[in-house]
């Protein structure tokens, strides 16, 4: 499983693991911590999307998940 982080705004940190693949995309399980909170979801991500937050670095590979 691979883990990505979000930019965020300073206190905030975001990140999600992907789960699996489906077929246009993938299902991802997505953490907020915020002021001491934590909150995780899981949500569809297609992939044009994915790809697009990649390569304008508004995600990008953790060194370690």
């Amino acid at each position: 499983m691979k883990r990505y982080c979000i930019k965020s705004r300073g206190g905030r940190t975001e990140y999600f693991d992907i789960v699996r693949e489906i077929e246009d995309g993938f299902i991802v399980r997505l953490t907020r911590i915020s002021d001491g909170n934590e909150k995780t979801i899981e949500e569809s991500l297609t992939k044009h999307l994915f790809d697009i937050c990649l390569k304008t670095g508004y995600i990008y590979e953790a060194a370690t998940a």
